[in-house]
C-alpha cells in the first residue's frame, strides 16, 4: 500500500478588512492614504497528516475548527497559505450538497444539470438516471420544480447524483447526515461500497458514533490547529472524554 494522501504543514489564512465593505475607488483612497485595515485569520494553522491506500479519515472539532476549509484545500479548491499537499489519484469532493441546482427546473433536469457539473456524460446519465431517482426516493417527483422538493429530498438527490463517482480519495463533508435515519443508514451502505473498493476517504462529521464505525484515522483539529491525529479510537475516546468536559483540548 502506498501514501495515497499527504499534507504537510498546511496553513490557510484568510483576510478581513475594510475591502468587504467598501468600493474599488474608496478602497484604493484609503489604500494611498494608509488609511486601510486587514486582520489575518488563520483557519488552518500546522496541520500534518498521511494516508495510504484504503485508509478512512475522520475530522473532528467543533465549529470553526478549520474542518471544511482543511477539505477545501485536499480538495483543490482553496490554495494552502503555506504547506504542501500531495495526493496520488483522482479526488472527488461531495461538499454542500444542496449547492449548484436550479429551483426552477425541473428534478429531472436538475439530475442531468447536477451530472454535467459532476463530468458525467448524457450516455452515463441515461444509464444511471432511474437508478439515481430511485436511491433517492424520488419517484414521482421527476417533474415537478426542484424547489417544491423538502430540504431533505433535494440532499437525497444530490447525495444519489454524486455517490456514483468511483475515485482514487473521497472527501464527504457532512454528507451522511442527509434525510432521515432510513436514508442516512442507506447512505452510509453506499460509501462502504465505495470505500471497500478501495478509495482513501475523509470524512467530516458530527457524529462521533459514524466516525468511529468508519474510519480507522482521525484528525483532530481545534481552532484551525492539530490537536493530534493517528488511532481512531483511542482519540475518539480522548474526545468524548473532551466533549464531557473531563479532558482539555491541547495536553
Amino acid at each position: 500500500m502506498g501514501v495515497a494522501l499527504k499534507a504537510e504543514n498546511v496553513a490557510i489564512r484568510y483576510i478581513t478588512g475594510d475591502f468587504k465593505d467598501i468600493g474599488i475607488k474608496e478602497y484604493v483612497v484609503r489604500k494611498l492614504t494608509h488609511n486601510y485595515h486587514v486582520q489575518d485569520f488563520m483557519a488552518v494553522d500546522g496541520v500534518s497528516f498521511e494516508l495510504e491506500s484504503g485508509d478512512m479519515l475522520g475530522i473532528i472539532g467543533g465549529n470553526g475548527a478549520g474542518k471544511s476549509t482543511l477539505l477545501k484545500a485536499v480538495a483543490g479548491i482553496m490554495e494552502p497559505t503555506r504547506g504542501k499537499i500531495t495526493a496520488n489519484g483522482e479526488i472527488a469532493a461531495l461538499l454542500e450538497l444542496g449547492s449548484g441546482f436550479d429551483g426552477d427546473l425541473t428534478v429531472r433536469e436538475n439530475a442531468y444539470l447536477r451530472g454535467a457539473m459532476l463530468g458525467y456524460t448524457k450516455a452515463f446519465m441515461d444509464q444511471t438516471y432511474n437508478q439515481i431517482i430511485e436511491f433517492a426516493e424520488l419517484q414521482g417527483f421527476e417533474d415537478r420544480p426542484f424547489k417544491q422538493l423538502s430540504s431533505g429530498m433535494k440532499s437525497r438527490l444530490a447525495f444519489s447524483i454524486a455517490s456514483l463517482v468511483k475515485p482514487d480519495i473521497l472527501i464527504l463533508d457532512e454528507v451522511l447526515s442527509v434525510g432521515d435515519g432510513a436514508f442516512q443508514e442507506k447512505s452510509a451502505k453506499k460509501m462502504r461500497e465505495i470505500i471497500s473498493q478501495g478509495a482513501t476517504t475523509i470524512l467530516v462529521s458530527h457524529s462521533l458514533t459514524q466516525i468511529r464505525e468508519l474510519c480507522n484515522k482521525v484528525l483532530w483539529l481545534d481552532h484551525g490547529r492539530q490537536v493530534t491525529f493517528g488511532d481512531s479510537k483511542a482519540i475518539c475516546d480522548r474526545y468524548e472524554k473532551f466533549l464531557q468536559g473531563d479532558c482539555p483540548a491541547q495536553m
